[in-house]
């Protein structure tokens, strides 16, 4: 990331963190059993705008997490942010399953774009996650890699690394599960389609910088996730001749293998900030990413609008 976008990227922060802040103080829970959705977002201008229309709003804390409950769209819903990359992603979303009664889990944010008909701007819902970086980095011998035979490896690999199943326990389950991807809920991709004509994206930032092309809402497809920030063309057009993948994240996969191993229904929506190295120049998330996190937000709630009360 250059340093304009990381001093634009912490400017903003900070003004958000203080905007969220807000007069109510967060208070412990133990368990609370309202029937909830959880909205998630990685960082905090991706939960800006659904935290200001939240209504009744009461803030909890655990383990430093601050949790928001009250209705949003008609819904009683938990509002948290999960932090950035896999291991934030889950732990804070089972940390919210242990003390909340979540019946769905609808994921927001900004990601890459890996599919090359993509553009910054652009919604993408996938309909099933990986991860990427689940991999060997093999030991390089005479004519090639050594890769033990003990993993299963489903991809071709980039260099060294060779994309690996990971192994999965969950309630009811004879033994542990080996498997790539983690597939969204079907009814809540149902809704999304649904939602999706409902929905008038943003075109231009607050500066008033525009994008090339009016921004769509696309369904269905592979999304991969990994602990890595990508800005690199050859990954990026690797990640998606390989696994055919639409988007490319830090945490979605990870929150759906939470879900998957809670047996918890699903979705992500993640709306580009940048094309993860295959744009024109420089990295587009510091022009886009505000912008990109407020089309996330309208289909969040134009989601939440036809689930079902």
């Amino acid at each position: 990331m250059t340093p304009s976008a990381l001093r634009n990227l912490a400017s903003g922060l900070a003004a958000m963190v203080l905007g969220l802040a807000g007069t109510v103080p967060p208070t412990a829970v133990a368990q609370d059993d309202v029937p909830r959705i959880a909205v998630v977002s990685a960082y905090t201008p991706e939960m800006v705008v659904l935290k200001g229309e939240l209504e009744n709003t009461a803030v909890h804390s655990l383990n430093g997490v601050d949790f928001s409950t009250g209705q949003l769209q008609g819904h009683e819903v938990v509002l948290f942010l999960s932090g950035i990359s896999i291991v934030n992603a889950a732990m804070t979303v089972q940390l919210a399953l242990d003390h909340f009664n979540i019946e769905q889990i609808v994921f927001s944010g900004i990601a890459g774009g890996v599919d090359p008909e993509l553009n910054p701007g652009d919604v993408v819902i996938a309909d099933r996650w990986g991860q990427y970086l689940e991999s060997l980095y093999a030991r390089k011998i005479e004519g090639g890699w050594d890769k033990p035979e003990f993993f299963e490896y489903p991809y071709p690999n980039f260099g060294m690394m060779f994309p690996r199943s990971v192994t999965v326990q969950r309630a009811g389950a004879d033994a542990p599960e080996t498997r790539f991807w983690f597939e969204v809920d079907e009814s809540l991709l149902a809704y999304a389609r649904q939602a999706a004509a409902d929905v008038s994206l943003k075109h231009c930032t607050a500066e008033n910088t525009c994008l090339e092309q009016a921004p769509k809402i696309v369904i269905g497809g592979p999304g991969v996730s990994g602990g890595a920030f990508i800005d690199n063309a050859e990954f990026r057009d690797y990640t998606f001749k390989t696994f055919g993948a639409r988007v490319l994240d830090m945490e979605s996969a990870a929150v759906a293998h939470v879900a998957y191993a809670n047996d918890v229904p699903f979705i992500a929506i993640r709306s580009l900030s940048d094309l993860a190295g295959g744009g024109r120049g420089g990295n587009e998330v510091d022009i886009f990413y505000t912008l990109a996190a407020d089309n996330a937000a309208k289909v969040v709630k134009a989601l939440l609008r036809v689930i079902p009360e």
